[in-house]
């Protein structure tokens, strides 16, 4: 039988990269994307359902897929208030698990980040954290939170000094062995295809998946 997929954050760098996946990917019949603005140009395949994601649970009865994809994130830079910021990082990860518990989605996937820590004292990593886990709590059976390190990838939006970030990251990057593997530049193209592959796959325990093993997922041909 052909799947029903949920996406939150398509207009983003993975979340556009996973809808170009699963446009493509004949397992899944139906695609849903919640968000704040309407994506020209797709198929019928796709359903669009717009609104405000901080109401997310006024789509309850329109939430319902075999998979969520979350992949939702917002920066220090576009959003200096730190209350709308966890309203959008924390707020709509946490939203969409509970939505998918109580409609019985038994798949949830999202992207979180390197140094999430419910414990930390560093706010973004902290807000992080607390999604995580709050995730986990609702007990959705194949859960799976994704930690990428920087991410590389063409972005619509200009952020000149991330630019200079990854440059500098890639020429430092040989140095990155052992343990240090998992704070190598990932691209959003191994996000996207590590998510698809573990919504399709029993084999993966691990709730957690950082960086290193995210590329190790993206490169497994399940088809």
């Amino acid at each position: 039988m052909k799947k029903t997929a949920i996406i939150l954050g398509a207009s983003g760098l993975t979340g556009g990269l996973l809808l170009e996946k699963l446009l493509i990917d004949d397992r899944y019949e139906t695609i849903k994307l919640f968000s704040r603005s309407r994506i020209e140009g797709l198929p019928i395949k796709v359903q669009q359902y717009i609104g405000n994601l901080l109401e997310l649970e006024k789509f309850k009865n329109e939430f319902t897929a075999d998979e969520v994809y979350c992949c939702i994130g917002t920066t220090a830079k576009k959003t200096p208030d730190k209350t709308m910021y966890k309203n959008i990082d924390y707020g709509i990860p946490v939203a969409a698990a509970t939505l998918a518990k109580e409609n019985g989605i038994p798949t949830y996937l999202v992207v979180s980040a390197m140094g999430a820590n419910k414990k930390s004292s560093v706010f973004y990593n902290r807000t992080k954290g607390e999604m995580e886990q709050d995730v986990v709590n609702q007990g959705i059976p194949n859960t799976s939170i994704l930690r990428p390190s920087l991410i590389g990838g063409d972005r619509e939006e200009q952020r000149v000094l991330e630019k200079i970030g990854l440059v500098l990251f890639k020429v430092i990057q040989p140095l990155f062995i052992g343990t240090l593997k998992k704070y190598k530049i990932i691209n959003a193209e191994s996000i996207a295809q590590a998510m698809l592959n573990l919504a399709n796959t029993t084999s993966n325990t691990d709730v957690i998946i950082t960086s290193n093993d995210i590329e190790q997922l993206a490169k497994r041909n399940l088809k």
